[in-house]
């Protein structure tokens, strides 16, 4: 996706202050891919793609470095995302395995049927996306899936840890599963999970979200090798 079509992620955006919807947008633009590791990014380039003033976008990028999601090139100050590296997706898929279970545990105990079908449309969306060999559209509903699910916990501190997490591996996602193909990712545990919380079963969904982490993560790290 290019970066012009930015402005689509600033539209999704709810009622929340201006300068919050254009930092929503860069973020969920940076979770779902849009920008590759060690792509150099602008001010101007992004302020253009969202069709705003610099200005926001520049307290955006601020608060997006503070969470390492941008950095900046210390020859250069040259904006930019992180680049891909073995060692980084290690300490990723660490971290996310320490916060990501605990928040599907906690939501598991206070799953509700309205959360339970919400899980089961997202799968299936994902399904579809699978079948198709649609990275975009495989990305948007696993990132779907996942949240609505750390959001039921009701964790605040576990759901932003996570979300900073995402925001770190969203470009790696993109870049090794377009390399893949959809057809090569690994079945994951979703079902599972979809299963604990209609029982609101915390050990099974804290060990289902584990083992789907862990996949997922193992692939990328794999893909980087190669």
């Amino acid at each position: 996706m290019a970066v012009e079509a930015l402005s689509s992620y600033l539209l999704k955006a709810d009622d929340a202050s201006f300068h919050d919807q254009v930092y929503d947008a860069l973020a969920e633009a940076l979770t779902e891919g849009v920008f590759a590791p060690g792509q150099s990014v602008s001010l101007r380039t992004l302020a253009s793609g969202l069709n705003v003033s610099p200005m926001p976008v520049r307290e955006a990028v601020r608060r997006l470095i503070a969470e390492k999601a941008l950095e900046l090139q210390p020859s250069n100050k040259r904006l930019r995302v992180p680049s891909l590296s073995e060692d980084r997706l290690h300490q990723l898929a660490k971290a996310r395995s320490w916060v990501e279970p605990e928040l599907a545990a906690i939501a598991a105990i206070k799953a509700t049927p309205e959360l339970v079908d919400t899980l089961k449309e997202e799968d299936d969306t994902l399904m579809v996306a699978l079948s198709k060999g649609d990275v975009e559209g495989y990305m948007k509903a696993n990132h779907a899936f996942h949240f609505h699910i750390y959001k039921a916990a009701h964790a605040d501190l576990f759901y932003d840890m996570a979300r900073t997490l995402w925001l770190q591996t969203g470009p790696f996602m993109r870049v090794v599963f377009n390399k893949l193909g959809t057809v090569q990712l690994p079945r994951d545990h979703h079902q599972e999970l979809i299963g604990a919380f209609a029982a609101r079963d915390a050990d099974t969904a804290r060990k289902a979200m584990a083992e789907d982490i862990a996949e997922g993560m193992d692939l990328m790290v794999e893909a980087v090798r190669a």
